[in-house]
């Protein structure tokens, strides 16, 4: 059996058409998910793509993989060994399109690299350029006699939003820069982010826009999807290839400071879209509820392939999906899930089904205050800190925090990486640490909205 992995960077779930948004972002994407299974509550726990890929790709939570950052020092342990490592071992022929390198290149008979224009004044073609390599990769992996496993890592609709036509003003009627509309004075307010913004929004007034243009992005990376699709039906591979199709983490619009960026432990940022199909095999038109996670991928596929022998000596802390698609359960596989992020800002976290902890590890830089708590079923946007209304509630989650802490570093031998490595992008300057990593929060402390 074949294993076809489509990562699309920065993909909210609730902006795909298929997950209820009202835009029609994503009409591929649709139908893939009606071909086969979608899970509606497939959160990435560790933030963003160098942690969130290293746990798709190997099972592991940071703990125990300790890439906890973007960019940051530390690499892979060779000792934790990625899917494209394990299939490549078990026969498989391996191959990317991907231009994440370092160790994500290991394991991969092929490893297509891909750029494209990045001049900030012009529509960028990102998808395209991965599509390039990404059928070159396709093509060779049906020619061989081996089964295999292509990881194709699509990179809209990640920053700068510059979707090209007709694709570019989509999801947009009007003025973005109508003198009058001031909505995007707090996004260019935020000094270590401005000129990064103007260099691709200068003169946007109407917030509206950016939203619109990521929107666009998604249809845009949707449609160039679906010539990857096409090409892999025209080879005949349907049915005996498992596509699974997913992001890295999602992306912030206007529900927080944090603007058009992927940082801060909230669910726009964690909660993503998972699809499954394998006509034949996977059940189809079917969605499944309850929380799955990215450390989830690897075991899934090595369950389905026959080899959950290998999940277990590899000790990986991900569990295989599969017997969700035919159990009927709408439980998930967890009723807690540990959250971190530590590229620009130091946080951790713990997400159950109704609840979100989000403690800072450091001063945070939009001035968020060190503990937040929102309850998900009445308030699912997180915008009302409820810490002070519920203090049971945290410090509850709060010692389900710490226990996990303390039982996973005893069980890895290993040091804790987000307390060890801290931020690994320093251009925001020095932070200062407010929360040691063993303090329990006093219920009673006032934490502010």
């Amino acid at each position: 059996m074949n294993i076809l992995l489509i990562a699309v960077d920065t993909l909210r779930a609730d902006h795909l058409s298929g997950y209820g948004y009202p835009r029609l972002t994503s009409p591929h994407i649709d139908e893939l998910a009606r071909e086969g299974t979608r899970f509606t509550g497939m959160i990435a726990p560790h933030i963003p793509t160098s942690p969130s890929f290293t746990t798709i790709l190997t099972g592991h939570d940071i703990m125990s993989h300790q890439i906890v950052s973007q960019g940051g020092a530390v690499d892979l342990d060779p000792a934790v060994h990625t899917l494209a490592e394990l299939l490549q071992r078990s026969g498989y022929f391996t191959a990317a399109a991907d231009n994440l390198k370092r160790w994500f290149v290991r394991g991969f008979d092929v490893y297509e690299s891909y750029a494209w224009d990045r001049d900030p004044a012009t529509p960028w073609r990102k998808a395209e350029a991965v599509n390039r390599a990404a059928l070159d990769a396709l093509n060779r992996c049906a020619s061989q006699e081996k089964p295999f496993f292509l990881f194709v890592h699509y990179w809209d609709p990640h920053t700068p939003f510059l979707p090209p036509p007709p694709f570019d003003r989509m999801f947009y009627e009007g003025n973005e820069r109508d003198p009058a509309n001031d909505s995007m004075g707090p996004v260019f307010a935020f000094e270590p982010f401005t000129q990064y913004f103007q260099s691709w929004m200068g003169g946007v007034t109407d917030i509206r826009f950016p939203i619109a243009q990521y929107d666009a992005a998604i249809a845009y990376a949707d449609a160039c999807l679906a010539h990857l699709l096409t090409r892999y039906r025209e080879l005949g591979l349907e049915g005996e290839t498992l596509v699974i199709l997913l992001a890295d983490h999602g992306e912030t619009m206007d529900e927080h400071a944090g603007y058009f960026d992927h940082h801060g432990l909230y669910d726009h940022n964690l909660r993503i879209p998972l699809i499954l199909t394998c006509p034949g095999t996977v059940p189809a038109g079917r969605a499944v509820d309850g929380m799955v996670c990215t450390m989830d991928i690897a075991p899934t596929v090595l369950d389905f392939i026959g080899h959950a022998d290998v999940v277990r000596e590899e000790r990986m802390t991900g569990q295989s999906v599969l017997p969700l698609l035919t159990n009927g359960s709408h439980d998930g596989l967890y009723d807690a899930l540990f959250l971190t992020e530590c590229t620009w800002m130091r946080k951790r976290g713990v997400r159950t089904h109704r609840w979100k902890l989000i403690e800072a590890m450091e001063t945070d830089f939009h001035g968020f205050p060190p503990v937040e708590l929102y309850d998900l079923h009445e308030d699912p946007r997180e915008q009302t800190n409820s810490a002070a209304e519920y203090p049971d509630v945290v410090s509850n989650l709060h010692a389900r925090l710490i226990d996990w802490t303390e039982r996973r570093l005893a069980e890895t031998g290993k040091p804790n990486p987000i307390v060890e490595q801290r931020v690994s992008l320093t251009r925001l300057g020095p932070l200062t640490a407010t929360v040691p990593d063993n303090q329990r929060y006093d219920p009673g402390v006032k934490t502010g909205n």
